[in-house]
């Protein structure tokens, strides 16, 4: 059992979209990368009595893509990607923690999938207002296809337009639960 890391303590933390990122990186052509990210993401912490106890929930609406053009973000929308009428959401629920590994299931487009994030915890401190926060980072790769994302276009050199692995990143910041 390994013990929460200082300033960590039991009950739900909340997280604060304010201060959280949650991005994604794809090759675009093999020549160059497109970054983007989901502006409304909402989810919780619960903090039991060690590391191993931790459990992270988190959403992120598909309709908040964002990668600084409408004409693509649109694209990503549609149901050549993500689906966003039928599938609004996609959904992090962990499993476990081993070590600095967030085991846990993705769910995209319907489709559910276990992946590990690397994760580490950042710190936590009281901000000038008074609010006792914890942050949190991790990354992981995974397969789009896997998850029905699997539009994509030939390229006349050969390859393909849009990469199959992305590389997803969150930077996380929690509140601390109220004292009852």
């Amino acid at each position: 059992m390994t013990a929460l890391p200082e300033g960590l303590t039991a009950g739900t933390w909340n997280l604060d979209p304010a201060h959280t990122d949650a991005t994604f990186t794809v090759r675009h052509a093999g020549i160059s990368k497109v970054r983007g990210q989901f502006t409304t993401v909402s989810g919780s912490l619960q903090v039991g009595d060690s590391l191993e106890d931790l459990r992270f929930e988190s959403v992120l609406e598909v309709a908040s893509i964002s990668t600084g053009n409408a004409d693509r973000d649109n694209h990503l929308k549609s149901e050549d990607f993500f689906g966003a009428a039928e599938h609004p959401e996609i959904r992090f629920v962990s499993t476990k923690v081993e070590g600095d590994t967030l085991h846990g299931d993705l769910t995209i487009k319907g489709v559910t999938k276990p992946v590990a994030l690397d994760f580490s915890y950042e710190g936590a401190t009281t901000d000038p207002f008074g609010v006792f926060r914890a942050g949190f980072s991790g990354e992981t790769k995974i397969s789009r296809k896997e998850f029905g994302l699997t539009w994509n276009a030939a390229l006349e050199t050969g390859g393909v337009l849009v990469s199959d692995e992305v590389r997803i990143s969150i930077d996380a910041q929690f509140v601390a639960p109220t004292a009852a």
